[in-house]
């Protein structure tokens, strides 16, 4: 496969809302972001992720976007982005934004008119049906809970909106909708940006009968996602942006693709025929998920993980490509899902991130994570903020009488605002976050966990992550090699094995709190030490080790 920037890259996910505050109202905002680039260019990143900074009404914090062209009045100015974009370029760093299309917000100008009349210019920019005998058009569930459909008395006919009411789909079935798309995707890319994240953008196209949904819960409302994931016209109508847009840029575009298996990731990111750089796909962060789903968390097991990432390794290796990510805006932190949050936070974050930026992909970093930041315990439902979260309790603490413990408890685990407490830049108060009231609060270990004392500490995960991304520069088998799974079995210790040209490395973690033995091959000892969390390493690999509490080390070897 070729050589393309964005494969040698490290990618930094930017939530602005909770980055950093420059004017002392307690929400985030660009010229904040400008701020901080020296940190950033200090990691080595090589990309922003910005999340949508676009107008938005905030009905699901910016991810509800009523002006593709303007940036929000909370966050600042154009100039102030393009000051940021500068900024960014000046320091060898590009910018990925966010493209939001499955979806606008209700306050946009197209819906506005749209739900004027049944004959508007606009109407057909989204999806409109009558009633069916008094009732919804279907019975599909919205992903925030409650119908898909919006009833709108002004012509008396429903929307869909697969997420909030206050974000109705688009109908990429009308060729002008789908113009006006690409004129925003130009006027970004004619700016400077240099890709996009695509938000759910497998759920652009519909089945254009929208059928019921089968009946697999008790609950009304069902999940529809036969008829919309990867519908019967996505790869068309991704053909076609390429065709349009995307072929004249040298842009990077990760597709966030829920349901994706290994098959549609090597269709969709394909380098001759693909339709995106790379892709998102969840199947490693539902290995938590019991029966009742993301709000039903059971203990999960080593042996599961490993299936799911060493299937997406090998069959992707030499026909694809994916992103390697353990946590973002919508995930709960992942040291306090994957490794301890308490005794071993420091070890066990270091060990998340050398397994994960080993591995094959392009990694992506979320704000705080190379800070080890956790996730956070509010003991009040009013504390949260996240409209998921919110619409969740209510429906299962007030419409059906269910415990507030177990489901704040749900939130504890699960809750996107686990990500999204704002960054811990100090020991100040608010974290050195704001001077203001924070729009949500912050994690109270903020004294603990910050990064003003992470930058003083030559052993913090900061500079653990510092050193991954330099080895990636330095190692083209951490970009290229191939993978092979060792000690499938184990729960306790993940091993692994990549080859390129004259190159093996083995990286070896522990993603328990106990003392493992570990027995290699005979074959694999020696190889000199590239990597390790803990400072009294064997600097060869042995073909019998003890590895400690939440250890990772990673040997190279040539041949």
């Amino acid at each position: 496969m070729g050589k393309q920037w964005w494969k040698d890259s490290v990618v930094y996910q930017i939530y602005p809302r909770s980055f950093n505050d420059s004017n002392g109202d307690g929400v985030g905002d660009i010229k904040g972001i400008t701020e901080k680039l020296d940190y950033l260019k200090e990691l080595g990143i090589d990309v922003v992720w910005l999340s949508p900074v676009y107008q938005s009404p905030n009905d699901d914090n910016g991810y509800d976007i009523s002006n593709y062209r303007e940036v929000m009045d909370e966050f600042g100015t154009m100039a102030d982005w393009e000051e940021m974009l500068a900024g960014m370029h000046n320091r060898g760093i590009r910018l990925v934004m966010d493209l939001v299309v499955n979806h606008s917000s209700d306050e946009h100008a197209w819906f506005a008119e749209s739900r004027k009349s049944k004959d508007n210019p606009y109407r057909d920019y989204y999806i409109w049906r009558a009633s069916e005998n008094g009732h919804e058009p279907n019975n599909w569930g919205s992903i925030f809970g409650g119908s898909a459909w919006q009833y709108d008395e002004a012509t008396d006919e429903y929307y869909l909106h697969l997420f909030s009411k206050k974000q109705p789909d688009l109908n990429w079935e009308n060729p002008k909708l789908r113009e006006e798309v690409y004129d925003v995707m130009k006027f970004w890319l004619d700016k400077g940006v240099d890709g996009f994240r695509m938000d759910v953008i497998n759920f652009i196209s519909k089945d254009p009968n929208l059928p019921d949904a089968e009946k697999k819960s008790p609950d009304k409302y069902q999940w529809g996602g036969d008829y919309f994931v990867n519908g019967p016209k996505f790869f068309d109508y991704m053909k076609d942006m390429n065709e349009k847009v995307l072929k004249n840029y040298n842009a990077m575009t990760v597709g966030e693709m829920p349901l994706a298996t290994p098959e549609d990731g090597v269709k969709y990111t394909d380098e001759e025929d693909g339709i995106v750089s790379m892709l998102f796909q969840f199947e490693h962060m539902d290995v938590t998920n019991g029966p009742g789903g993301k709000w039903d968390q059971q203990p999960w097991k080593l042996t599961d993980l490993k299936k799911i990432i060493s299937k997406w390794q090998t069959e992707l290796h030499g026909k694809g490509w994916n992103s390697l990510y353990m946590e973002n805006h919508d995930q709960p932190r992942s040291v306090s899902v994957f490794g301890d949050d308490g005794t071993y936070r420091v070890a066990s974050a270091k060990m998340l991130a050398a397994w994960l930026h080993l591995l094959q992909g392009t990694p992506y970093i979320y704000q705080g994570q190379e800070l080890a930041m956790t996730n956070v315990y509010f003991d009040r439902i009013e504390d949260y903020e996240d409209i998921e979260t919110l619409n969740m309790y209510n429906e299962e603490v007030k419409e059906k009488g269910k415990d507030h413990a177990e489901i704040l408890e749900a939130i504890h685990k699960k809750g996107r605002d686990n990500a999204r407490t704002p960054m811990q830049w100090s020991d100040e108060k608010h974290a050195g976050f704001t001077t203001g009231t924070p729009w949500l609060n912050v994690n109270p270990n903020y004294t603990e966990v910050n990064a003003k004392k992470a930058l003083r500490d030559k052993n913090s995960v900061f500079y653990f992550y510092k050193e991954l991304i330099r080895l990636r520069k330095e190692y083209d088998i951490i970009v290229h090699g191939d993978y092979k799974l060792l000690l499938e079995d184990d729960e306790q210790l993940y091993v692994y094995k990549r080859k390129y040209s004259d190159q093996t490395l083995v990286v070896a973690a522990n993603f328990s709190s106990d003392n493992v033995i570990l027995e290699l091959d005979e074959l694999l000892q020696g190889g000199s030490l590239l990597i390790s969390n803990y400072e009294e390493t064997t600097h060869q690999l042995e073909s019998s080790s003890t590895m400690r509490p939440y250890e990772v080390k990673a040997y190279l070897f040539y041949t």
